[in-house]
This record gives structure tokens, sequence and C-alpha cells, in this order.
């Protein structure tokens, strides 16, 4: 079903990883998808614009390109994201404001732009941001994102009440997904698999799994959710105390 079709959609940071996922899920359901970040990709999956989501100027100027090309902008996807590891009394006060800038400054500021263009829109508007397990969790080696995950999703339920009811704004809350990149955080294939053995599911997700739940969240099916948390992290962490209890049944 393209329950997209005719939609204008932003996916930040869409040309890899999660975005990537995100980004092929929406085009598969009709929508018309443009893509951005800092460096344009070798292999464009959609349509790709330059842009640090940290600049004013350049999110401006973003916002008004795709709704002069395109007549509308329906979906904003706030994936832009990440940060390296780094433990937080070792790592510099630069350091931790470029990754809050990224991770909650830049999401708020190109919201504020998405807005403005959904608000006058007679249709208004869809809004989701892609959040973290790391805000609803100790988040050691990564304690500034995690705080800006967390800051995040509690602007996600700000902005919902601020901004109803034309513009609908909600989280998916990303637990480990499988990407190009899980070699940096969880090491070769068998530390990959060690790590899904600690998911419920027994796996990390898909990118494209992340992307049902945005395009969910996005689409009329959503409709009178706004300001919620959807958690897509395949059951949680299995709490700790099971694995050192030798009581009978806990293993």
């Amino acid at each position: 079903m393209k329950q997209f079709e005719g939609a204008s959609v932003l996916v930040t940071g869409g040309t890899r990883g999660v975005g990537a996922g995100i980004t092929r899920v929406l085009l598969r359901a009709g929508a018309t998808v443009v893509t951005c970040g800092r460096t344009e990709p070798e292999t464009p999956i959609a349509e790709f614009r330059v842009c640090d989501v940290r600049d004013p100027e350049a999110v401006a100027a973003l916002i008004d390109g795709i709704v002069a090309d395109h007549g509308r902008l329906d979906v904003v996807v706030n994936n832009a994201g990440g940060a390296p590891f780094a433990l937080a009394a070792e790592a510099s006060p630069r350091f931790h404001s470029k990754i809050v800038e990224l991770n909650l400054l830049a999401p708020l500021l190109l919201a504020q732009a998405a807005n403005a263009v959904m608000q006058r829109q007679p249709t208004g508007g869809a809004l989701v941001n892609i959040s973290s397990v790391s805000g609803h969790r100790p988040s050691p080696g990564t304690a500034a994102y995690g705080a800006a995950k967390a800051g995040l999703d509690n602007l996600t339920s700000s902005l919902a009440v601020e901004w109803a009811p034309k513009v609908r704004v909600n989280s998916v809350v990303c637990g480990m997904v499988r990407t190009e990149q899980s070699h940096l955080h969880y090491g070769d294939e068998a530390g990959i698999a060690a790590v899904a053995a600690t998911v419920p599911l027994g796996r990390l997700a898909d990118p494209e799994e992340i992307g049902a739940c945005v395009a969910f969240l996005a689409s009329p099916l959503a409709s009178y959710v706004t300001g919620a948390t959807l958690a897509a992290h395949g059951g949680g962490e299995r709490p700790a105390f099971l694995s050192a209890s030798n009581v009978e049944g806990n293993h």
C-alpha cells in the first residue's frame, strides 16, 4: 500500500545506517524523499541536499528549497546524530557541547523550521525524532549522547503539546541496530552475535524495521498518536541480576 503517495518527506542523515533503512521504507510507501548530510554520498538512494543540520541558515535554506521544489513538506524525520565512545571524565567541554548540539539542538532547530511550514498547510504534518535506549538507561562512554537523547524525548512531548493539533510529534526509541558500522560498536561477527544474544528477541534490529516504526508514526494509522515514544529495542535488556542469581528458573 502506497500510504505516502504524493507526500514530501525529509530524512536527515538518510543515506546510511538507520537513516537509509528509513529512507528505503518511505520510498517504497510512495513518498518523495529528500535526504541531507554534510557530504554527498557516492550512490544516493533518494534526492540528496548538502546541509549541516546544526547551522540555522543551512537548515532554513534546506526547508525553503524542499517547499519550493515539491510544494509542501509533510513529514520530517530527525535521524542525524550519534557519538563516538569517550569517557565523560576525559572528554573536553567542546566535545560534550558538539554531541549535545548534534543530537538535541539540531533536531529542535530543524523541527522549528519544519513546523513553520506545516502549520500553514491544511493537512499539517508529522515529525518523528530518532531517539535511543541510551537516553533511558545509563550510557557509560556516551554520557553526553545519552543525556541528549533523554532531552530529545522530553522535547518530543513538549513540542507535541505546543504544536497540536496541526503537527504531530513522536519519537522512536531505538535499541541496537545492525548497520555497516556495527563492528565499531560491537566488534567482529562473534562480538555482534554475543551482543545480540543479550536481546530478548535474540538479534539486532534491521534498519528497515526502524523505518517501519517511523512509517507508522508518520502515517494516518497514527492520527491520534502524538507526544509518544515508541520503543523499538527487541524487548530491551534482560535484568543483570537474573544472570547472577542461582535461584532455579532464573536462567
